[in-house]
């Protein structure tokens, strides 16, 4: 980001698989067209590399994306959501930061579009958040 762009808001994509994660990160990512460069970090799996979550990832992962814009972060399953929410009680987190309840896949694309466009946090969470609603019928 140079010193004359609008801080983006992140994205962190927290799944009990590092490759799940990575590969929603990498399709949210490509979606945006390449129009704007969002800071998307996964963080997945437990740090031996199997499944789970490492509240020591997530963190480093919301450290990674935090442009100041403030960091929506995405769970997947139960326990991800509780180490989330474990980090944000704890301010583990950046300021700014917020578990959005949305689906995962959908919920990332669009958090990641919209941030690309440069819509604040609140606009994010709202669009993730909306992915309930997309029907595929």
């Amino acid at each position: 980001m140079s010193a004359t762009d609008k801080p983006l808001v992140g994205i962190v994509l927290v799944s009990h698989s590092a490759a799940v994660a990575a590969a929603v990160a990498e399709l949210a990512k490509g979606l945006t067209g390449g129009s704007a460069q969002v800071p998307v970090a996964p963080a997945g799996g437990a740090p031996d590399g199997g499944l789970g979550t490492s509240s020591d990832l997530i963190a480093a992962a919301a450290r990674e994306v935090d442009q100041g814009a403030g960091v929506a972060v995405l769970a997947d399953l139960g326990s991800a959501v509780l180490t989330v929410k474990a980090l944000i009680a704890d301010d583990e987190l950046p300021s700014g930061a917020r578990l959005v309840d949305a689906p995962f896949l959908e919920g990332a694309v669009a958090a990641v579009v919209t941030s690309s466009a440069g819509a604040d946090l609140d606009a994010v969470a709202a669009a993730a958040a909306e992915a309930y609603d997309f029907r595929k019928l």
